[in-house]
């Protein structure tokens, strides 16, 4: 049990009462372990099922804390907050939010025992809450949304009053008016994630792949081949614990010249690290070039020394192989990493994708692997990190159709929000490269969760006594490092694989982020291709059948919504290009182009830039509803004019069939410089099917006049009012 904190808690009614006494617990949880309520720390993790919550945001540290009765009002809230719900007000505090509500509340009361010297909420009025907006607002960095997040305490203390040992606040704040009314946060039901840059999103998912499908065989090959060596020194080191130390270091003076000899007749070098660490390097004695050191760690597998359980037999020490070393160096050179896992040729360059591996390396590569499989679960999938991360070893599970044509790949996992605590398995349907992203997970995982006796896709793969299981909160950090990673190894400073964000500094990313993006490209750009091979459309697919298209998992939701967001960005595109002079063409765009001058004259002299763009989203919602992204024109849908209904014999759809859309005849589509591409790459195949001199002369004809239309098209594409 931990331990208690001051004496004057054991006379508390509450001192000895476990903390979660109310929450479902862990399965095989001691709760002869469970925290106090008198604690100094209270460690709510046996109550919290996501494998990827933070340990830190489930501790609360009581000790840190210097005033005693900011301490216990603490204490006293944060139990209630825990243990009571109030139907219709609020709900129990998940154990996952502890920190964050300690954090809160703590600067709340620290406020109030700074200005009447004790923490006294009997004496707290309506002007001290004032005063703590003003002290809020002092700070411009901190937007209105965040200032109402950290009023709340102040809200919470009057509504859990009754349920403190000594009561909460005596009236209820600013007459009843919300927080966010108070500190003027607008309500807004938009998601506030940003938006991955497509100019991010399809490089890194790319890069991603490729790790995946080209980079992963050799990684997992060097990690056999390095337990090998390691199994292999073991058993060496076991065979010489009989033997007097002399014969110890002739025996593995002899494996190093066999070792040298091996890499004699193999025309390689004497291993070196990748990169210097510890600040130590090597001056090559031919060239002179400043190198990374020796690596001696590699030498000593080969060798059977154990040189972190007996120091003393280093093969650089004197008595042991230094004189071996350098002459091999001077003879055969050196080689960076030293590994024997061969490098695979990178496909698009035809030059091995990086340099032989080395213990340092390989744990560095392995690290990037397991990044590269979380963006492809994460963005391909429209799964929720916390569903992300509950995958285990076994989740996968592949099956034909019924008529045995398609091929579906299914994901068992966890899904937890709107669940219980402890969450509802779910099944999501999912694409290949997923199930190819899982397969190389399992691989990767195997060592690390075997090791610690865990079935997750997401250990923590270092094993080093003190690092925690699960990767949970440390992915996006990860994330981020591959980003780097991936500059440094295949881009330059110049020219960067992942270019920078629309702000030019990189792009910070968030495991939140994938499935936002995703969502707004399906919603918005369905015919779109992600890394150059998947489309959209298909990913759209999968991600609807099963789980991900039930309600419970809000992910179709969140696609419509990103659907109405989209619409309006786009209309506001169409609105600022209008503004400066273009005019849309196809037989809808001289109807929108009168549509955006009326909404221009609405807003009087304001330039459009600088126009109040709330304003404008408004004056255009309309029009944007109606709004459908195309390939070759957009649809501003009127069902009542579609040709594409009339022709599918389908008058009450409710959206476009843009399958069969007409766009140089159907009085809905409008024609942009953004398709002027597609137009000019259908042109460009026209002509190259005309200089087909064995043309039937019929087909001939046709081609000619689509060429025609086409080059109509192209003449019309951003042309002049009037032209």
């Amino acid at each position: 049990m931990t331990a208690v904190a001051e004496s004057l808690h054991v006379t508390n009614p509450l001192g000895n009462r476990p903390v979660l006494a109310t929450a479902p617990l862990k399965p095989g949880f001691d709760c002869a372990w469970m925290s106090r309520y008198a604690d100094a720390s209270w460690d709510l993790g046996p109550a919290v099922f996501r494998e990827n919550a933070r340990r830190c945001h489930v501790t609360a540290h009581f000790d840190t804390v210097a005033d005693v009765g900011v301490r216990e009002m603490l204490r006293a809230f944060l139990y209630a907050r825990l243990n009571v719900d109030l139907p219709g007000h609020r709900l129990k505090l998940p154990p996952a939010s502890l920190r964050q509500a300690f954090n809160r509340v703590r600067r709340f009361l620290e406020f109030v025992h700074a200005k009447l010297g004790a923490v006294d909420l009997g004496r707290v009025d309506q002007a001290l809450l004032d005063a703590y907006v003003r002290h809020l607002r002092t700070d411009r960095n901190r937007s209105a949304v965040i200032i109402s997040q950290l009023l709340e305490p102040a809200f919470d203390l009057y509504t859990y009053r009754q349920y403190m040992p000594d009561g909460g606040l005596t009236f209820e704040p600013w007459a009843g008016r919300s927080a966010a009314t108070v500190a003027g946060a607008r309500q807004t039901r938009e998601n506030r994630t940003p938006r991955i840059p497509e100019t991010v999103i399809v490089p890194l998912l790319a890069w991603s792949l490729r790790y995946i499908k080209d980079f992963a065989p050799d990684i997992l090959a060097a990690r056999a081949e390095l337990d090998r060596l390691e199994a292999h020194r073991a058993s060496l080191v076991l065979a010489d614990t009989v033997t007097p130390r002399p014969e110890q270091r002739a025996r593995q003076r002899a494996r190093i010249a066999a070792f040298i000899e091996k890499r004699r007749q193999d025309g390689r070098g004497i291993p070196i690290w990748t990169t210097a660490h510890n600040g130590v390097t090597r001056s090559d004695p031919t060239t002179g070039a400043v190198t990374p050191p020796i690596n001696t760690q590699l030498l000593h597998l080969h060798a059977g020394i154990d040189a972190v359980a007996d120091p003393a037999m280093h093969l650089q020490l004197a008595g042991g192989a230094s004189d071996l070393i350098a002459a091999a160096v001077a003879e055969l050179g050196v080689e960076v990493g030293g590994m024997d896992t061969p490098i695979s040729l990178d496909p698009q360059s035809g030059t091995p994708w990086r340099p032989r591996f080395d213990i340092k390396t390989l744990a560095h590569e392995e690290r990037m692997l397991q990044a590269a499989a979380y963006i492809v679960c994460a963005y391909l999938t429209g799964m929720r990190d916390c569903e992300v991360q509950a995958m285990r070893r076994g989740c996968l599970a592949t099956a034909r159709s019924e008529d045995g044509l398609i091929l579906r790949h299914r994901i068992s996992s966890t899904a937890f929000k709107a669940r219980p605590a402890r969450g509802a398995p779910e099944q999501w349907v999912t694409i290949a490269p997923v199930a190819e992203a899982i397969s190389v997970l399992e691989s990767l995982a195997e060592r690390a969760a075997a090791a610690r006796g865990i079935d997750t896709l997401w250990p923590v793969l270092s094993l080093r006594p003190v690092t925690k299981s699960h990767i949970s909160a440390e992915i996006v950090r990860q994330l981020n490092a591959f980003r780097d990673h991936l500059n440094a190894l295949f881009g330059s400073p110049e020219t960067p694989v992942i270019p920078p964000g629309p702000d030019g500094v990189q792009w910070r990313i968030t495991t939140r982020q994938f499935r936002r993006t995703i969502a707004w490209y399906i919603a918005n750009r369905p015919f779109g291709t992600i890394a150059g091979m998947i489309q959209y459309k298909h990913a759209s697919v999968a991600a609807f059948e099963g789980y991900a298209g039930s309600s419970a998992s809000g992910f179709r939701a969140e696609v419509e919504q990103q659907r109405l967001f989209g619409q309006i960005d786009d209309i506001l595109v169409y609105f600022d290009e209008r503004s400066v002079g273009a005019q849309p063409s196809g037989p809808a765009g001289p109807r929108i182009a009168r549509s955006l001058d009326v909404a221009a004259d609405g807003l009087g002299p304001l330039p459009a830039m600088i126009a109040d763009r709330d304003r404008l989203r408004t004056l255009l919602s309309s029009l944007a509803r109606t709004l459908h992204v195309g390939v070759l024109a957009d649809c501003f849908f009127d069902p009542a004019t579609a040709l594409c209904l009339k022709h599918a014999g389908t008058p009450e759809a409710s959206t476009p069939l843009t399958a069969i859309c007409q766009p140089t005849r159907c009085p809905n589509a409008c024609i942009t410089r953004r398709h002027k591409p597609a137009w000019e790459h259908a042109a460009e195949q026209a002509r190259a099917l005309l200089r087909e001199k064995r043309l039937p002369g019929p087909q001939r004809v046709a081609l000619q006049q689509d060429l025609d239309r086409f080059t109509s098209v192209l003449l019309g594409i951003g042309a002049p009012t009037g032209a």
